[in-house]
């Protein structure tokens, strides 16, 4: 829409309100409680015919036709057809129909009734003005597709696209039933600070803010790890945490530098009850908010039941990169394999990374069914207890679908001394200019020097479930304000 025409149109419509405010008519006025959403009265019908019902929404449609009106009110549920006849509302009332525009907020009181044509709708007998929409909806409202737009304002999204609002109905149920089950499970769910004078629990690039009163900047929270780990510490057994995380890292299709995760801690475990935990907790939310277990995703079934395959790293890499790392010994014969396969390298990764850069290069997007990769190199896993077997190995896996990981899981780390050491080798790295690698937390260690029993603990990305769950292409799709680049 030009800019000129959109000026007129804004002109024209706060012209009706002026008209409406001379006749005594508050065009912002006070509510209405509704007595039935639209989808109600047309579920119902049979029971509600004749009845008189109140119902409050949006007008999306008007279509007059001399002494007789009809238009299409949408709310929260849906949209019902409303008629308005002369005869009924009287000559002034029914003339202030005139002054109605798209997007105008009304309350109307009427009867249920069915046309000759078979739909269902509300006879007015009465209504009145809630809120004048100054603003003209984008021209073909009903399919906006203009996506940039669409997630700048994401109110016009709402109104426009019934999916759209769908997604975000969905996404809220999904989170509620995932609450839901962790309680059923005798979960408690806590909540830990959001700043931090350490950014810890993940190896992410944090962002950092600053307290006046303090003088100290403080951090981000990039995860909930460490402070839910106090936690078992204290003597509180199954935890979780549902809230936003903050990493200062690019944007993606599956990335947001806010984005939403579940953590969840529990005594006793060991990183196989973790797996177990996230195969129910997934699927069972597939099957509460959506009916069934098999979802499609950008034309490929998931089939969420339980028990997902477990496969280790080292074979998926072997399989997909023809690379066999349990007959690499070392971190300069790692090197050497990784240039052969033309990875690039700055020459100081070690052994467990280069396996971990060839697992990301060449068999992420190769994982389309549910699956768990398990058995992860301590080198990138800071957290994780080693494997008695196997010392360049953790106790930790992470799920993938459709060449996503959704979930990353372990062992928890319980030696203090061990912790130390990697927090120490995470340091020097960072000392290095590695802006991801973990900070040292001594408060932690002093915790983990009081003894914290052996555990497990699951983090879950929320929004990438939401996108599976809900056939969205892109993390943007299911944030209902992603981060954008100011305009």
């Amino acid at each position: 829409m030009e800019q000129d025409q959109l000026n007129e149109l804004m002109k024209a419509r706060r012209q009706k309100m002026i008209q409406l405010k001379e006749k005594g008519i508050e065009p912002f006025g006070p509510g209405c409680v509704p007595t039935h959403y639209s989808a109600d009265i047309v579920a119902q019908f049979d029971s509600l015919e004749d009845t008189n019902v109140t119902i409050t929404g949006r007008l999306i449609g008007i279509r007059t036709h001399g002494k007789a009106a009809f238009a299409d009110l949408k709310d929260y549920r849906g949209k019902i057809q409303i008629y308005f006849r002369r005869d009924q509302l009287g000559e002034e009332k029914y003339n202030l129909i005139e002054l109605f525009d798209i997007g105008d907020f009304i309350a109307v009181e009427g009867s249920v009734f069915k046309t000759r044509k078979g739909e269902i709708t509300v006879s007015v007998q009465d209504y009145r003005f809630l809120t004048k929409a100054l603003r003209p909806l984008p021209e073909k409202w009903h399919g906006l597709k203009d996506v940039e737009l669409r997630y700048r304002q994401r109110y016009l999204d709402l109104i426009a696209n019934d999916e759209v609002r769908q997604t975000f109905i969905n996404r809220s149920k999904i989170i509620q039933t995932m609450r839901d089950l962790l309680n059923e499970w005798g979960f408690l769910e806590m909540e830990t600070p959001v700043m931090q004078t350490i950014a810890g629990g993940a190896l992410a690039r944090p962002f950092i803010t600053y307290h006046n009163a303090l003088d100290i900047s403080l951090y981000l929270r990039i995860a909930t790890e460490l402070h839910l780990k106090r936690l078992l510490i204290g003597g509180l057994d199954k935890v979780y945490e549902i809230g936003r995380i903050f990493r200062n890292e690019g944007i993606s299709p599956v990335h947001n530098p806010e984005f939403t995760s579940v953590e969840i801690y529990e005594s006793y475990a060991d990183y196989r009850d973790m797996m177990v935990l996230t195969e129910k907790l997934i699927s069972e939310c597939a099957v509460r908010v959506l009916g069934q277990s098999e979802v499609v995703y950008q034309g490929e079934t998931l089939d969420l039941t339980p028990p997902w395959p477990r496969e280790t790293m080292i074979s998926i890499v072997q399989k997909y990169a023809g690379v066999d790392f349990s007959e690499i010994s070392g971190d300069a014969a790692a090197r050497e394999a990784a240039r052969q396969a033309g990875l690039e390298l700055d020459g100081k990764e070690k052994w467990g990374e280069i396996l971990n850069l060839f697992f990301e290069a060449f068999c992420e997007e190769q994982l389309r069914s549910p699956i768990f990769v398990i058995d992860y190199p301590v080198d990138v896993s800071p957290l994780a207890k080693k494997m008695d077997s196997e010392p360049r190995l953790t106790h930790r896996f992470e799920a993938f679908m459709a060449g996503k990981e959704v979930a990353n899981a372990f062992t928890e780390l319980n030696d203090p001394l061990d912790q130390r050491e990697r927090f120490e080798r995470q340091l020097a790295r960072r000392e290095a200019g590695d802006k991801e690698a973990h900070m040292m937390d001594e408060d932690f260690i002093t915790a983990l020097e009081y003894g914290m029993p052996p555990a497990a603990g699951l983090g879950i990305g929320i929004d990438r479930v939401i996108m599976f769950l809900t056939d969205s292409p892109s993390i943007r799709d299911v944030i209902l304000f992603p981060t954008l680049k100011p305009r």
